[in-house]
C-alpha cells in the first residue's frame, strides 16, 4: 500500500536486471539488494557474478507500459533507455498525444532530441474484414464480453461506476452508454474496416507522428484463436507492406 515503497523497490530491481543483462559481468549493492553477497567463495572474496546464459542481442531492448506517466516514472525510463508503450490508439489531441508530447520534452532534458513518437510503441485494438460495418459487427460481441471481465477491474478507461455496475447485468448494459467498437474506433483505439482504410489510418498516425516506427496490436478477449490468426495474416499479407521501405 506504500506507493512510493513499491517505486523504490521496482527501480531498484529494474537497475539490476539492466546490469545482468548488459554488463559482462556485475556487482550491485544496494538499499534492498547485494549482489554477490560478501561471501568467501574458492579461495577468494567474490567481487562480481555473471548472468549465465548471456542474452544473444545487447544492449536487450526494454519496454514499459506508460500508464500513469508520472514524471518520476518517465524520467527513470529516460535515464534507462527504456522505451514505451501507450495503449488506447492515437486520437489528435487525446491521452496518448498528451504523453507523446511529455516523453519527447522528458527526453529532451535528459539530452536526446528526437521526433515525436520516437521511442514510443502505440496499442491498437484491430478488426478487418471486406467493410467497416463487417469489421465492426464482428468485432462487437467479442468487446464486449471484454468489457464485462476487464471493466470490473478498473482496466477499461473512462467508465464510470454506474457503467461499470451495469456490464454486470445484460438488461442495463446495453443503456448505460458504455463505449462501443464504433466509438472506440473514431477515437483512435480500434482499427476497423477494410486494409485499405486500416492502412490509410495509420498512413494519418505516422505523419502526426513521424518517430513512431512501431505499434501493437490487440484483440478482445474471448476472440476466436482462429480469427487472430487470419486477422493477423490479412494485416500482415495486405497491410504492412505500404510500410516497407521501397527496395
Amino acid at each position: 500500500v506504500d506507493g512510493d515503497a513499491n517505486r523504490e523497490l521496482f527501480e531498484e530491481q529494474v537497475e539490476l536486471i539492466l546490469k545482468a543483462f548488459n554488463e559482462p559481468s556485475f556487482s550491485h549493492h544496494g538499499k534492498h539488494y547485494d549482489i554477490p553477497p560478501d561471501v568467501f567463495y574458492r579461495g577468494e572474496t567474490m567481487g562480481e557474478i555473471t548472468l549465465v546464459p548471456r542474452p544473444l542481442n545487447t544492449p536487450v531492448e526494454c519496454w514499459q507500459p506508460i500508464v500513469s506517466a508520472s514524471q518520476r516514472g518517465l524520467d527513470f525510463m529516460a535515464r534507462h533507455r527504456i522505451k514505451g508503450l501507450i495503449g488506447g490508439g492515437a486520437a489528435p489531441g487525446g491521452a496518448s498525444e498528451r504523453v507523446m508530447h511529455q516523453w519527447r520534452e522528458t527526453l529532451a532534458a535528459h539530452g536526446r532530441e528526437t521526433e515525436l513518437g520516437e521511442d514510443l510503441m502505440v496499442g491498437f485494438y484491430l478488426s478487418i474484414a471486406d467493410s467497416r460495418e463487417e469489421a465492426i459487427r464482428n468485432a462487437q460481441p467479442f468487446y464486449e464480453e471484454h468489457v464485462k471481465m476487464f471493466g470490473p477491474l478498473n482496466m477499461v478507461a473512462g467508465l464510470s461506476r454506474e457503467q461499470i455496475e451495469a456490464t454486470k447485468d445484460p438488461s442495463l448494459a446495453p443503456k448505460a452508454g458504455i463505449p462501443c467498437v464504433e466509438q472506440l474506433a473514431v477515437e483512435g483505439a480500434y482499427l476497423v474496416g477494410t486494409p485499405q482504410e486500416i492502412g490509410d489510418e495509420l498512413e494519418v498516425v505516422q505523419e502526426r507522428y513521424p518517430g513512431l516506427d512501431s505499434i501493437n496490436l490487440s484483440f478482445a478477449i474471448s476472440t476466436p484463436v482462429q480469427q487472430v490468426i487470419e486477422q493477423l495474416d490479412c494485416f500482415a499479407d495486405e497491410v504492412i507492406p505500404r510500410f516497407r521501405p521501397a527496395q
